[in-house]
């Protein structure tokens, strides 16, 4: 198998400390797929369409693609050949939910192998929910989301 990691979220917006975990993971991996999870149950701000617009405009990284997908990841992962997670750990506090993920993935794909990644330290506070609350209250969110992300939330927001 080639070497695809998919690196899965619901990126309600995308932020700075997930764009640097898909540089890295870029660096690693012949091909990275930023998987967007479609999740009905989930109210966002930004509908999937707006979601997966502004991962392609804001990801640059020749070797990654986006994509969308709905059910189970593992399903999602076998139709493109991979076995590789990437998920993005904060904090301690991340880490039993993440670890429940990972095994749960691995019982219903034994093949799947989770890989951890720690953001850059200046990104470990930084969450989709922050970046939303501090917009919503009109804070500056410029050193944590991307322009275009910026321009989306002040639009969405007004």
């Amino acid at each position: 198998m080639r070497r695809v990691a998919i690196y899965p979220g619901s990126f309600d917006p995308v932020h700075n400390g997930h764009l640097d975990l898909i540089q890295r993971a870029s660096r690693s991996f012949e091909t990275v797929i930023v998987a967007l999870l479609e999740n009905e149950a989930k109210c966002g701000l930004f509908s999937v369409p707006e979601r997966l617009a502004l991962l392609r405009e804001t990801i640059t990284q020749k070797n990654v693609r986006v994509d969308s997908f709905h059910g189970l990841l593992v399903d999602f992962m076998r139709e493109r050949r991979s076995r590789i997670i990437i998920r993005g750990l904060r904090a301690v506090s991340d880490f039993e939910y993440e670890f429940q993920m990972a095994q749960m993935n691995r019982h219903l794909y034994p093949e799947v192998e989770t890989l951890f990644m720690v953001p850059g330290e200046e990104y470990t506070f930084l969450s989709s929910r922050v970046v939303k609350e501090v917009a919503r209250l009109k804070g500056d969110v410029s050193r944590l989301v991307p322009a275009s992300v910026i321009r989306a939330l002040e639009k969405k927001l007004a």
